[in-house]
């Protein structure tokens, strides 16, 4: 249950699949998507409420094939470049995409936890229907018409959270998204976590997720790093407005990585190469 990242990433990732990496603006997965980016994991279909930096880099690398979302960009700064290239110049590759919007996206997670065929809601009226997966059904009590979205049900679904106990039960807290439905509506679950605990301490507004909706808890402490995880660390704002000019140039964008992602092993030595580049700047 409790196993290094890299094993869970290498056991439960596979080419092909449809991932799910969420956290609405904290607590977002960092050190399982370059655990990915590490592995060299490709053909994956990206599922994210909000993509960005690390949905950026994920499709600058090549390990997309499509994005399923609602909103994409560098919160506060603006466009997430290496989405827009692979979308307009199909560069690393080719990227498919499907946008909704987010009360489509929590709907259609909401029917993937509940294991229904598809999640209902008002919405998704005009042209934007045409640009996406939607139909229309009609209420058999009121006779109003509905838009129906097709439940999304992730083969894995990973989050970052604050705590796991040593039986692999997770605590999360502070402002939360759609982690809970996505692992409830993903064959498979991996969460990272800021430490392992002995036994978890109840906290108002908090979510508990079991252990047996989890396959594997991996410790990473700073894991949502350059977002922010609620009682251990803040948002690391200057990273962002960085990132804006790193992921501009194709170039310069796959030097980072090389240097932060794929020249590190793990979330010690990312941590330890960002600091040292900030010494030497």
């Amino acid at each position: 249950m409790i196993v290094p990242l890299h094993d869970a990433i290498r056991d439960l990732v596979r080419d092909g699949d449809t991932v799910a990496l969420e956290g609405f603006t904290h607590l977002i997965p960092h050190a399982a998507g370059h655990e990915v980016v590490r592995q060299g994991k490709r053909e994956l279909t990206l599922v994210r409420m909000t993509p960005d930096i690390v949905y950026d880099q994920l499709i600058g690398v090549g390990c997309a094939r499509k994005l399923v979302f609602s909103w994409g960009g560098n919160p506060g700064v603006g466009s997430l470049h290496r989405l827009r290239d692979a979308v307009e110049n199909g560069w690393p590759s080719e990227l498919k995409i499907e946008e909704h919007s987010h009360a489509g996206m929590a709907a259609a997670y909401a029917a993937g936890a509940a294991n229904l065929p598809f999640g209902l809601l008002r919405g998704y009226r005009g042209d934007l229907s045409a640009h996406t997966r939607v139909e229309t059904v009609t209420c058999p009590f009121t006779g109003e018409e509905l838009a129906a979205v097709p439940a999304l049900r992730p083969d894995v679904a990973v989050v970052h959270a604050q705590q796991a106990d040593l039986r692999g039960n997770v605590q999360l807290w502070g402002i939360l998204g759609v982690q809970k439905e996505a692992v409830l509506a993903a064959s498979r679950a991996i969460v990272t976590v800021e430490e392992v605990v002995d036994e978890l301490q109840p906290r108002p507004g908090a979510i508990v997720l079991p252990s047996w909706v989890i396959d594997a808890v991996s410790l990473a402490p700073g894991g949502a790093h350059p977002s922010y995880a609620h009682g251990y660390y803040d948002r690391d704002n200057d990273f962002y407005v960085a990132w804006d000019e790193i992921s501009r140039d194709r170039d310069r964008f796959r030097a980072w990585m090389q240097r932060h992602v794929l020249d590190t092993a793990d979330i010690t030595e990312y941590h330890a190469s960002l600091a040292a580049e900030v010494a030497t700047a």
